[in-house]
């Protein structure tokens, strides 16, 4: 199932008018966030010697695939990733288009000792001061709804906080701008936010572009431990999945049948 068109830019404008909504609370957060529990090394966790590491997903719904697992329960969910062999988290925080919240993130982090990415649309510093504040280890940086220095400030400031930025990307032009942005952690979406398909040739297309030193993350469209086996065989460090997950009984199952496959070298040109 598709997203209809525009859906990118129906998000960014709601999140515009929530930042407008954070302003007057602007002391008050940044306060919060340097009073919050010291971060976890989100980028450390994918990025040490051993299988592609899996960054499990809590999510109730997407605006292109419509609701996946509306009742979850996020501690509960999170135990499980972590119990089947979950190396992160990636919660969704969006309330009107993916029914998340930072109640989630904060559920979610207390019943594990993972570190926790706030997916969102983050667009404006005072998001990254309430993903720390929330306990949030990590944030979301998406290139096609930033601007350079939006980008720079953006990255620039989760560092600041001891937090890593997850920046994601889906063609080579946002590829080299998160690169020179000083990305170390690049995810290449597999999904086209402007239609909402999906397939995972997107990150072997893009890899090669990559340095040795900056962290891969495989995002969307990953349905199997063959994927992964195939992702992983071309030097991909982690993968970032939910829906999948989300589909099975026992989440934990899903975990280990993707994180069993080893990262080999990774792929050059020429």
């Amino acid at each position: 199932m598709s997203a209809e068109p525009g859906i990118l830019d129906r998000i960014a404008a709601t999140k515009r008018e929530e930042v407008e909504a954070l302003r007057p609370r602007a002391a008050e957060l940044e306060a919060a966030a340097l009073e919050a529990d010291p971060p976890r090394d989100f980028a450390g966790a994918l990025s040490g010697p051993g299988p592609v590491s899996v960054i499990a997903e809590v999510k109730r719904r997407s605006p292109g695939a419509g609701p996946i697992r509306p009742d979850l329960e996020p501690a509960g969910l999170a135990s499980r990733y972590q119990a089947g062999g979950a190396a992160a988290l990636s919660v969704l925080t969006d309330r009107d288009y993916f029914g998340g919240s930072l109640d989630d993130l904060r559920g979610a982090r207390a019943a594990v000792d993972l570190p926790v990415l706030r997916k969102d649309f983050v667009i404006d510093p005072l998001q990254v001061l309430e993903a720390r504040a929330a306990g949030s280890d990590a944030v979301l940086l998406i290139v096609r709804i930033l601007d350079d220095a939006s980008l720079a400030e953006l990255l620039g400031m989760a560092e600041s906080l001891g937090m890593s930025a997850l920046v994601e990307v889906h063609d080579s032009t946002e590829l080299q701008r998160a690169l020179k942005a000083g990305a170390r952690v690049v995810g290449i979406n597999n999904r086209d936010l402007s239609t909402f398909t999906a397939r995972i040739d997107v990150t072997l297309e893009l890899l090669p572009e990559v340095p040795d030193e900056v962290v891969v993350v495989s995002e969307s469209g990953i349905r199997s431990g063959d994927d992964v086996a195939r992702l992983g065989g071309v030097g991909v460090d982690a993968v970032l999945v939910g829906e999948w997950l989300l589909g099975h009984e026992d989440p934990a199952d899903g975990v280990r049948e993707l994180a069993a496959h080893p990262v080999e070298a990774r792929v050059r040109h020429g």
